[in-house]
C-alpha cells in the first residue's frame, strides 16, 4: 500500500509531501487499518480551513481525500503524523 500526504497552508505557506510504501513492513497491517479509517472519514473535495491552518491531501493506493485543521479525526491526525515523520 502506498500512502501519500501533501500538507499545504500554515503560517509560512510551505508545502510538504511525504510517502510511505508499506510493502514488506512488519507493521503493514497497522498502517493499512489506520489508512482505511482515515480515508473513510475524508472528504472528496478540499474543505474550507482556518486562517494559517494546514490542509491535507491523503492518497492511499490512488484514492485521494481531503481534510483540514482543526477538524481532523484522530485517525487522520495519527496517519498524517506518521507519514510526515517516517515518509520520504
Amino acid at each position: 500500500m502506498r500512502i501519500q500526504v501533501r500538507r499545504t497552508g500554515g503560517f509560512a505557506g510551505i508545502e510538504k509531501l511525504a510517502e510511505v510504501d508499506t510493502s514488506g513492513r512488519p507493521d503493514a497491517q497497522e498502517w493499512h487499518a489506520l489508512a482505511e479509517q482515515a480515508v473513510a472519514e475524508g472528504r472528496g473535495t478540499p474543505p474550507v480551513g482556518v486562517p494559517d491552518g494546514f490542509q491535507y491531501q491523503l492518497t492511499v493506493d490512488g484514492k485521494t481525500v481531503y481534510c483540514a485543521d482543526p477538524r481532523l479525526t484522530e485517525e487522520q491526525r495519527k496517519l498524517i503524523s506518521k507519514v510526515l515523520k517516517e515518509g520520504s
